[in-house]
């Protein structure tokens, strides 16, 4: 074994006659055999030289490349002047040459390339998702996985078909704070969750605008036709392309970018996977620039079992980007009091008290203080190589490494994606949302949404 790697072991051993499993994870043929030694370096390719991969992904990535043994060697990107920009960087950080693909199917055909780093458009992540499943690559995704229940089962099917390695960029999950609130919801010390509000507010109406690059963005420096992929062809438009979380159906806006990390929380502590159905307004009030995504939205979303709809909880959503007043809040309310993401704290604030309770012959019911010890989430855009986001990207990369499971599998993203899908839905439609099981399709006004 100290001459040959895993992988030419397995082939030598043979054991890669069929799906096998490893730590947990069922795994294809394809992903099995590209499992790598410890000595093995892991080469990941760049899907889309964007502003969060630059100033977040690349230096978590950093934080730990050398530790795990992991590389960079190649950047895909269909616009030039990103691509060429991108290989100059990551030459400049990576200390050597750097392989520019003009597309994804290009950058398949590298045979070096073990593992890929997604953070293209919101639309376009399930698609990417896809391509690198099919060519039995590991991934680290942006959230949000989906913005389409189409293309959310298209891309869940795919990864668990290929029984690779999937990250969602979902990095609450690694949070040691969010884990320590799972513990204790999940023990039973909490009691029933009977309210959630959540909130995501900023002053920024910079946020997701490229003024200056905008101009510098013609056609003939990108494929357009590319860059759709699978959405309605429309003609070029620089803004669509750059600026497009305004835009939908590019990007759902708030809920795709926000929402997605907050409301996957409700379902990692409670084990549901959607709502079972959604309320929604919101418009746009104050920026005015064209954009088609609303700067200002509140959500509320009724979850619990199917079979029971006389329990479960409210989780009440809100989100705007002209004042920013409140931050960033999710706080979980039981009978007994509350858990804050935001102080990381839990308390028995507006817990039932003894004196309520032996009216109706009842025991007062207080939750203790606990601290939960974490990162507190900042709402700031390009936050560099933030604690949390590090932590995920570890996890993802031991997980390569190892063939675990990773904190925030595919399942996760399907999840979230579903949430955010019918939240969008109710916003477009201005209908009552539900969600159809056996289809997997979200319903608004009693038909299927799709654009």
């Amino acid at each position: 074994m100290d001459k040959i790697s895993r992988r030419d072991f397995i082939k030598q051993a043979g054991l890669a006659s069929a799906g096998l499993m490893l730590g947990g994870v069922a795994l294809s043929n394809k992903s099995y055999a590209r499992i790598k030694g410890a000595n093995d370096r892991v080469n990941v390719g760049i899907v889309g030289f964007s502003d969060r991969f630059r100033t977040t992904l690349l230096p978590c990535f950093l934080n730990h490349k050398d530790k795990l043994n992991f590389d960079i060697v190649g950047v895909s990107d269909i616009w030039r002047l990103r691509r060429e920009e991108g290989g100059k960087y990551l030459e400049n950080k990576l200390g050597h040459s750097m392989r520019q693909y003009v597309n994804n199917d290009e950058l398949y055909k590298d045979k070096d390339i073990d593992a890929v780093i997604i953070s293209t458009a919101d639309f376009q992540h399930a698609v990417h998702a896809i391509e690198a499943a099919e060519a039995g690559r590991d991934m680290y995704v942006e959230k949000p996985f989906a913005e389409t229940m189409e293309d959310n089962r298209a891309a869940r099917k795919a990864v668990e078909k290929a029984g690779v390695i999937f990250q969602m960029g979902s990095q609450r999950r690694s949070g040691p704070n969010y884990h320590a609130a799972n513990d204790f919801i999940r023990s039973g010390k909490f009691g029933d969750i009977v309210m959630c509000e959540m909130t995501w507010n900023v002053n920024q109406p910079d946020r997701w605008r490229r003024p200056n690059l905008v101009p510098k963005c013609k056609k003939e420096d990108l494929d357009w036709t590319r860059y759709l992929c699978n959405r309605p062809y429309e003609d070029f438009d620089p803004r669509k392309y750059l600026e497009y979380r305004l835009f939908w159906p590019y990007s759902s806006g708030i809920p795709g970018q926000w929402m997605a990390h907050q409301i996957d929380t409700v379902h990692w502590f409670t084990g549901l996977h959607h709502p079972r159905s959604v309320t929604a307004n919101g418009n746009i009030y104050l920026w005015k620039d064209g954009r088609t995504n609303y700067d200002t939205m509140t959500a509320v979303m009724d979850y619990g079992p199917s079979d029971d709809p006389n329990s479960g909880f409210q989780v009440l959503y809100s989100s705007r980007f002209t004042n920013s007043a409140g931050g960033t809040k999710e706080i979980y309310f039981s009978n007994g009091g509350e858990l804050n993401l935001d102080t990381n704290m839990i308390t028995p604030n507006g817990y039932l008290t003894k004196y309520h309770a032996e009216k109706m012959g009842m025991k007062e019911n207080k939750l203790p203080e606990v601290k939960l010890e974490g990162i507190k989430v900042s709402t700031d855009a390009n936050m560099g190589g933030d604690p949390l986001t590090s932590l995920h990207m570890k996890n993802w990369m031991e997980c390569v490494r190892s063939r675990k499971q990773p904190n925030a599998p595919v399942s996760a993203a399907y999840d979230h994606s579903t949430a955010c899908i019918m939240v969008n839905a109710a916003l477009r439609t201005k209908q009552y949302v539900e969600f159809d099981e056996e289809h997997q399709e979200v319903i608004a006004g009693g038909k299927i949404f799709k654009y």
